[in-house]
């Protein structure tokens, strides 16, 4: 939602002890997105196919035809009557600032989800899987689940930071294959844990740490691997990018990629995506995809 004016002139200071305001938005905006989704989204545009396991609403008819319709599997998303879904409402002002107001709803009941039902559902065996921010519980568990059926995944912390101290961090890193953190998420990391690179080195094979438009780092026992920004047409919105970069990762992955191409795909990925509003409203061929790729970084894809 855009409120056409300044939230300054309607907010006054000596009295933000009493706040009671309320903000007309003629312009109001519905978006498809959540980590899960949006990862999900980004796979199926480089032409894999992503199980989201999740937990949604009474509310989620919509969202799930719109995942059907862009051939993202439902089959793991399971549906609460009793809950709405998971939802984040945002009124932003003339100087872009931003008030939010986020209801978790079904996402707390992540948990009753479990990695082994999936296993046993599976037509193929599943080659590799990432614990993004969801339910506390569901995170915690479906780590631990992923750990002991000995599949690989990536631990992405993103927005879920404010829910794990140290030592649940320490325990996500000793389960995981791969840890992928923002330039903030890492400081916080260290600061929680006391682990610097070469601790995390120990548990993971890397540790990829994205800049915004200064790249990224992906960190490996051979060495670091500094991965170039792709050039965007246009910047235009930045919401979803890093779930877009994480689907990069996982395409790169699952195609025994190496860590340069893997990390070059994910960051134009990540450029795709901040050309267009919204998270799941950008649309390439790999073709276009390949042309833009040799464009940025020089070399066939």
């Amino acid at each position: 939602m855009v409120f056409e004016d300044r939230f300054k002139n309607h907010i006054l200071p000596d009295k933000i002890h009493m706040l009671n305001v309320s903000f007309l938005v003629p312009q109001m905006r519905r978006e498809y997105g959540g980590c899960g989704g949006n990862i999900a989204y980004n796979l199926k545009l480089l032409g894999d196919t992503g199980y989201l396991m999740a937990t949604v609403g009474r509310d989620a008819g919509l969202y799930l035809d719109w995942m059907q319709q862009n051939g993202i599997p439902t089959d793991y998303v399971r549906v609460l009557e009793s809950e709405h879904t998971a939802q984040g409402f945002v009124t932003t002002d003339l100087d872009d600032n931003q008030i939010w107001a986020f209801h978790p709803g079904a996402m707390q009941h992540s948990h009753v989800n479990e990695v082994s039902q999936a296993v046993r559902q599976a037509s193929q065996p599943i080659k590799v899987g990432i614990v993004a921010p969801d339910g506390r519980d569901g995170m915690l568990q479906h780590a631990a689940q992923f750990a002991a059926a000995g599949i690989p995944f990536i631990f992405d912390l993103g927005q879920a930071m404010p829910l794990f101290d140290g030592e649940h961090l320490k325990s996500f890193i000793s389960k995981a294959t791969y840890v992928t953190l923002n330039d903030y998420e890492w400081q916080v990391v260290q600061q929680r844990t006391g682990w610097g690179e070469s601790q995390i080195l120990n548990h993971v094979q890397a540790l990829i740490v994205t800049r915004g438009a200064e790249g990224s780092e992906i960190h490996t026992r051979e060495g670091k691997i500094d991965i170039p920004s792709a050039k965007p047409k246009a910047v235009v919105d930045p919401t979803g990018c890093g779930d877009a970069y994480r689907a990069g990762l996982l395409h790169g992955l699952l195609h025994g990629r190496d860590w340069q191409t893997t990390g070059r795909i994910a960051s134009l990925l990540g450029a795709i995506k901040i050309e267009s509003r919204g998270t799941q409203n950008h649309r390439f061929t790999w073709d276009e995809f390949a042309t833009r790729y040799r464009e940025n970084f020089g070399t066939p894809l």
